[in-house]
């Protein structure tokens, strides 16, 4: 029994981790959008997306909604991962508390 609860503690922290990396993915994502919001402020009239391999003259104001959206989601996302880390980080201290408690006995 205890080696099964070991082996669930590793999978749980694996869990984790994986999050915890995605989490991260998407906070650089949105540092980045957030970072080209700022730009487009400070910009004149012409604004340039790249898409694929081309620079293409874009509207300003419907770039700037579509960082928008995107920041909006990104942000979603990240609070979608907080949530899950903090799942799996209670039910891995409980895990812990147990096998720590089956441990002294």
């Amino acid at each position: 029994m205890e080696e099964n609860k070991i082996q669930e503690m590793q999978i749980l922290e694996q869990r984790l981790q994986n999050s915890l990396l995605q989490k991260q993915a998407f906070q650089i994502e949105f540092a980045e959008t957030a970072s080209a919001l700022k730009e487009i402020e400070k910009a004149g009239d012409e604004i340039f997306k790249i898409v694929g391999q081309l620079m293409i003259k874009s509207e300003k104001g419907k770039i700037k909604e579509e960082l928008l959206n995107k920041q909006k989601i990104l942000e979603l996302r990240i609070k979608s991962f907080e949530k899950q880390e903090a799942s799996l980080s209670s039910q891995l201290d409980k895990l812990r508390e147990e096998v720590t408690k089956s441990m002294k006995k």
